[in-house]
């Protein structure tokens, strides 16, 4: 790393690292839905805390991941391209080696667990700008949907062009809840 570079805020761990510990933990998630889950609690302005799943999946029975493991840098790697404005965030998503049913269904869980925990962290007290509102009604649009089975070349670039649209529309709403608010806090 030169001198003058910037840190970048890390790589994602592996789907399968994650799926892993998902397994061990016995959560009732796949990792794409437990990624959007944590997206969603950071962007409505919850905690990065080791407790992560606890929180974001509503059962205070959980225990918190082993420091280092797959879920701990999920939620810090996660955490630090949020805070990123250089818009390296990344979405926790099967490769393009895999089917298009796969991805789109993946991207589709990601979307149910983004919502799930953002309304759990921001609540009803967040203000939204009119841009982030309908990114948030489009992202519930996209997990209501469903994946279908089959594919061309027009339906990959589809969902190449809406991962994109989720992952512009998860920074502006951290944008709106979190980093708005750091930015008032610090004029105060």
């Amino acid at each position: 790393m030169h001198d003058d570079a910037l840190p970048s805020a890390g790589e994602l761990p592996d789907l399968s690292a994650v799926a892993a510990e998902i397994a061990r933990l016995s959560l009732a998630t796949s990792p794409s839905e437990l990624h959007g889950a944590l997206c969603g609690w950071l962007a409505g302005g919850g905690g990065s805390v080791r407790e992560w799943p606890a929180r974001v999946l509503a059962d205070d029975a959980l225990p918190a991941p082993a420091a280092g493991g797959a879920l701990d840098t999920l939620r810090t790697v996660s955490a630090a391209q949020l805070a990123d404005r250089s818009f390296e965030f990344d979405l926790l998503l099967p490769g393009e080696d895999a089917s298009l049913v796969e991805r789109s269904g993946a991207l589709f869980d990601w979307c149910r667990g983004f919502l799930g925990a953002f309304g759990l962290a921001a609540g009803s007290a967040k203000t939204l700008s009119d841009e982030s509102r309908e990114a948030l009604g489009d992202i519930a649009k996209l997990a209501a949907a469903q994946p279908q089975d089959e594919g061309d070349e027009e339906d990959e670039e589809a969902l190449v062009e809406i991962e994109e649209f989720v992952r512009v529309a998860t920074l502006l709403l951290h944008g709106d809840c979190v980093l708005a608010a750091q930015h008032r806090q610090s004029l105060n």
